[in-house]
């Protein structure tokens, strides 16, 4: 619990006090209307349906001023450079914006399942109670008024519950939005925001739907935020991107020969890795390592906007970004790229941002551990070039001594485009005598028995056969205990930094590790987790 407290206990005091937040509304509305003389009558129609219904509608109502808060990147942007002196775990807290956004999500999802029941039972007692089932208080009309009614279900044919419901304002509204909501939280699941964005991204939009049907002073100050947001996003689409370089990227084996078989030739040599290098160009634009953009290509689709890791350092005169084929919209720019001429501007491009990720903190760090899974190597290619530069100029801000690099794909083709900047790291710290402040190991966790046979037999090569580098591949997955051990003896009493870009279930592993090998005791080695969030 010590070690977990470590890294999460202001996390910890934030959920508590929403929580906390959550409960006092529900609580404070609750005994308001069921005891509150104010709501006699309507009590006496409707039970205690009707505090059942109001207490989440309030809940409801401060969850929704809430929501738009953690999708607000320039917002959360100003605030990082805001807390720039402040200490790591308040920054911290910024890169879980998503994590909280689908928190308040499944607090409004939750308080909206109970509204919705208590209001249909409120419909049912209103009309049973018009129709003279409890007692004569029940169906008392105001008679000052020919228009006005206690009750406003009435024993004509025409006020019958469902008639209410889908005539009233307040009925009528909280179908629409009930519809809403329903298919943004279905569409939001990760099954489908994987494997079929567009669905989750169009249909994410009905929250402008589900924002006209709320009471409007609870969400007009978030709303306004909200469009001053997506104004200054429409400023920077309308800027003017340039292409400086387009590339196209295919692994060529190292030691090609007749050792090298027809099938392993084809696999790695005849098919491209999928990733594309787009170097541009953008007056004004300023960068940290880490940091991610958003592109929009119109000739794709003019409202879909997708995030990509920056790979060029600070230090360049242009950003870069690689992209992996892993979708409809990927797949469609990597076609309109490859049909390019040589030398040729691409289509269009809108760039949104930089924003702020928990990779620009990793120079803060003595020792700081770099995990990146397939193309979420990207944020570490800004920071390896970065310390590069770094080295080059003789930074003395510079305080990190040690960085161990790990890279885990399932596929050899994807080891291609990052390799090259691999050696020349290794040839920079040697020529610095600095070899020992980059240790690195890749993992290949997806191979055939053409690659196996390939591999015994250039086993005495002095570098890889695939990737061309000193540090020869692993294959299968890290021994995770093995590897945290080995960083733990090596830096006795040092604070360490684990970065990761990747999966969710690997973030969780390492998670516990960094829990794990931490020490209580503030002289000895402590780890804290850093997760890229998308």
């Amino acid at each position: 619990m010590g070690n977990w407290f470590v890294n999460n206990w202001f996390s910890a005091i934030i959920i508590s006090v929403w929580m906390g937040l959550n409960i006092f509304i529900f609580v404070w509305f609750y005994f308001t209307y069921e005891h509150g003389e104010r709501f006699y009558y309507t009590r006496h129609l409707l039970g205690s349906a009707l505090a059942w219904a109001r207490a989440p509608a309030a809940v409801l109502n401060f969850n929704c001023m809430l929501i738009l808060l953690p999708v607000c990147r320039n917002l959360l942007s100003l605030l990082r450079g805001s807390f720039v002196r402040c200490s790591r775990t308040m920054r911290k807290q910024l890169d879980k914006n998503l994590t909280f956004h689908k928190l308040v999500a499944y607090m409004i999802a939750l308080m909206t399942a109970v509204h919705t029941v208590a209001h249909l039972l409120n419909v049912e007692w209103l009309n049973n109670s018009r129709q003279g089932v409890y007692d004569k208080l029940s169906t008392s009309d105001d008679s000052d008024h020919k228009t006005t009614y206690l009750n406003p279900i009435r024993k004509n044919n025409i006020q019958i519950p469902t008639y209410f419901v889908f005539t009233s304002i307040a009925g009528l509204t909280g179908v629409i939005i009930t519809l809403a909501l329903i298919l943004i939280i279905t569409s939001s699941m990760e099954v489908i925001r994987r494997n079929y964005f567009e669905v989750f991204w169009y249909t994410h939009h009905l929250f402008i739907i589900f924002f006209a049907g709320l009471t409007w002073w609870y969400v007009i100050g978030p709303m306004v935020i909200y469009l001053c947001e997506r104004l200054l996003r429409f400023i920077r689409y309308m800027q003017n991107v340039q292409y400086r370089k387009v590339k196209h990227h295919c692994l060529t084996p190292i030691f090609p020969g007749p050792a090298l078989t027809e099938r392993f030739f084809l696999q790695i040599v005849m098919r491209p890795s999928k990733v594309l290098e787009l170097q541009l160009v953008k007056k004004g634009f300023k960068m940290d390592v880490g940091q991610y953009v958003f592109l929009n290509c119109p000739a794709i689709s003019q409202l879909e906007w997708h995030p990509f890791t920056m790979t060029s350092a600070p230090e360049e005169d242009f950003f870069s970004v690689h992209i992996r084929s892993a979708g409809d919209w990927t797949d469609k720019l990597i076609d309109i790229m490859e049909k390019l001429p040589e030398g040729a501007q691409g289509p269009k491009m809108g760039v949104d941002g930089p924003f702020g990720t928990a990779s620009e903190d990793v120079f803060d760090y003595e020792v700081s551990m770099l995990v990146g899974a397939g193309i979420g190597v990207t944020p570490f290619a800004s920071i390896l070039k970065s310390i590069w530069y770094k080295f080059k100029d003789n930074d003395p801000k510079l305080r990190t001594r040690k960085i161990y690099f790990y890279w885990l794909c399932r596929e050899t083709n994807a080891f291609e485009w990052f390799a090259d900047l691999l050696k020349a790291q290794e040839n920079e710290m040697e020529e610095r005598g600095m070899g020992d402040f980059l240790t690195y190991k890749l993992f290949l966790t997806g191979w055939d028995q053409s690659h196996v046979n390939y591999i015994m037999v250039n086993m005495d090569q002095e570098t890889d056969v695939v990737t061309g580098l000193k540090q020869k591949t692993h294959y299968g997955r890290p021994n995770w205990d093995k590897e945290f051990e080995q960083v733990r003896n090596e830096n006795p009493t040092s604070v360490v930094g684990t970065f990761l870009c990747g999966p969710e279930a690997l973030g969780k592993v390492l998670e516990k590790k960094c829990g794990k090998y931490s020490d209580v005791d503030p002289r000895k080695t402590k780890f804290y987790f850093n997760k890229e969030n998308f």
